[in-house]
């Protein structure tokens, strides 16, 4: 696969996100599939950060391994990157502001010194300036026209007008000059492939397919890296009909989230692993009341505060196993934003048809992250049909009657001839309370055990309806790795890698992790020589799963849980060893 990547590092507050993004979309306008990483710190100043933009004529599925131009903000980018460039790359950076003597590049890596500084001062004394000259000289390797730079200057900056557009304009164009007349462009770059690529977050997807999916409610308290569905949703509330309401903390969130699907609209919430700790509660009280909710997890390193702003897949036992008592739920777990996109119309549908929580476990690599999608991926036509089709028939209303599914009439409350209570204590069929006043008495004893049989029978028909496990790759491979959510990214590109060096592997991924049907999961399993079990947590959370499911030991495991995402090298080097 024919590629080029753009890396931009230098401390937090330098606009290291603003540049990559500028290029990543710079390609996507190129109609080039992106892979945008960003790296950062919660620090407000100071620190490391950085950003890779990986374009390609296919579809690149993660960050990479190697780079071909960096551009340096600070002296502790080219220390850290350097190694990582390929032959024919390039550093590119400003030497008034530092100096790379004593500096060791790899072999045929060359110098770009652009005195971006200089140009800023052209035009005022802010020396952020100096970031439009840079992504100049940059857009130039990259093989980004310079009229598709502005255009994307100018769309960037919104409805800012004035000299500070004109600015940022003048001075790319400076840097674009200075690099054509001084270096020659990467020889990786890569011609325009056709209409531009979509260029979004998982989170972006995630709330774009909650709107889709016909979500009129999101109540939400912000935390990384949960919070830009809120900042999207909010942004296009008028456009797509959505309310957003920012709750004093994640308790309130959820329990707005549920009131508000109780009163019969789509509704949901989003957090990380904190405020999910702090949500499990209402969670519960949402299983009990049969009540449908979506909740997004966005998972980052732990425990407590962990790295805030690092990934992790190390949330999926609390996602299992949050609320007191037992009651129906799924987990979802997208691998990119257009697989996020539908696993939330999946997630709404779900809710809705089986009547219980529904969780989608994201994670920092996928909420925050940047990937292209064809306009074709994102069907925006999605029917939402009324699942409330109860009539009053001159009897009580039984809100909670029993079923051969395990899914009961559901109504609007307030109806005529359709009231009914809703508690948060066990329950008759009418929703008459049971608590522990009657819990003893032998005709209660047994209408608990028929409410708790009714509602986790619903698991059987959430096996069938969740999305199933499936194979990527030559069905006779030697080697099988095993995946879910993020973390698919990276295998897919070292399957590549692998097929490359004559080592064919295939994937068994899990679009949905719980719950797990143990016949189809075995027969899977079944067609597999040797396994790798790849997951971004300390302790093999999925595999631990898959056993207590269907009794398949996943002794081999790649396992990683230093907050970086995996990167192919890494699952490469693994498989090499296997195989």
């Amino acid at each position: 696969m024919s590629e080029i990547s753009v890396r931009v590092g230098g401390q937090a507050g330098d606009g290291i996100a603003s540049i990559g993004e500028s290029v990543a979309r710079g390609f996507s306008r190129l109609g080039l599939h992106v892979f945008g990483l960003n790296a950062y710190q919660s620090v407000i100043r100071g620190g490391h950060v950085w950003y890779q933009a990986r374009a390609s004529s296919g579809r690149p599925n993660s960050p990479g391994d190697q780079t071909d131009i960096v551009y340096a903000l600070d002296r502790a980018t080219v220390d850290i990157h350097a190694p990582a460039i390929r032959e024919g790359g390039v550093v590119v950076f400003d030497p008034e502001k530092f100096s790379l003597e004593g500096v060791s590049l790899p072999a045929g890596v060359s110098k770009l010194e652009v005195p971006t500084l200089a140009m800023a001062r052209k035009y005022t004394s802010q020396s952020i300036l100096q970031n439009a000259g840079g992504i100049g000289a940059v857009s130039y390797l990259a093989g980004i026209p310079l009229d598709l730079l502005h255009q994307v200057l100018r769309d960037s900056f919104g409805k800012k007008a004035g000299d500070v557009v004109d600015w940022n304009v003048g001075a790319s164009s400076e840097g674009y000059q200075f690099a054509s007349e001084h270096a020659k462009p990467s020889p990786h770059v890569l011609p325009k492939q056709g209409e531009p690529k979509l260029l979004l977050t998982g989170n972006q997807a995630i709330a774009l397919g909650a709107a889709a999916a016909g979500c009129k409610f999101l109540s939400q308290y912000p935390m990384t890296p949960a919070s830009s569905i809120m900042h999207w949703m909010a942004a296009h509330a008028t456009q797509v009909g959505v309310v957003v309401k920012q709750a004093e903390d994640e308790l309130a969130a959820i329990n707005m989230a549920i009131g508000a699907s109780f009163g019969g609209v789509r509704a949901m919430t989003a957090t990380s692993g904190g405020g999910f700790s702090l949500m499990v509660e209402a969670l519960g009280m949402a299983g009990m009341t049969e009540t449908p909710l979506v909740v997004v997890e966005s998972q980052r390193a732990g425990p407590s505060t962990g790295l805030p702003t690092k990934t992790e897949q190390g949330d999926l036992n609390l996602m299992l196993g949050a609320g007191q008592g037992e009651f129906p739920r799924a987990i979802l777990a997208p691998a990119d934003p257009t697989e996020a996109y539908r696993a939330m119309i999946d997630a709404f549908r779900l809710a809705e048809e089986w009547q219980t929580p529904i969780l989608v476990a994201s994670d920092l690599h996928l909420s925050e992250n940047h990937m292209t999608a064809d306009r074709s991926e994102l069907n925006l036509d999605v029917p939402v049909p009324s699942l409330y089709a109860v009539e009053p028939n001159g009897h009580e209303y039984k809100r909670y009657a029993y079923t051969a599914s395990g899914v009961s009439p559901r109504a609007i409350p307030g109806q005529p001839g359709l009231q009914f209570v809703a508690g948060s204590d066990e329950h008759d069929e009418r929703g008459h309370l049971i608590s522990d006043v009657r819990a003893g008495i032998p005709v209660w004893i047994s209408e608990r055990q028929r409410m708790m049989d009714k509602r986790m029978h619903k698991m059987d028909g959430l096996i069938r309806a969740v999305p199933a496990p499936f194979f990527e790759g030559p069905a006779d491979a030697p080697l099988t790795f095993v995946a879910w959510g993020s973390t698919v990214g990276a295998v897919r590109d070292a399957m590549e890698i692998l097929a490359a060096q004559g080592r064919p592997t295939n994937l068994l991924r899990f679009p949905a992790v719980y719950p797990l049907d143990p016949v189809a999961v075995r027969a899977a399993f079944a067609k597999a020589r040797r396994t790798l079990l790849v997951e971004a947590n300390y302790s093999g959370q999925f595999g631990r799963l898959l056993r207590a499911e269907t009794g398949i030991e996943l002794s081999d495991r790649l396992l990683k849980y230093d907050g970086e995402p995996f990167f192919p090298h890494e699952i490469v080097a693994r498989a090499r060893e296997m195989n």
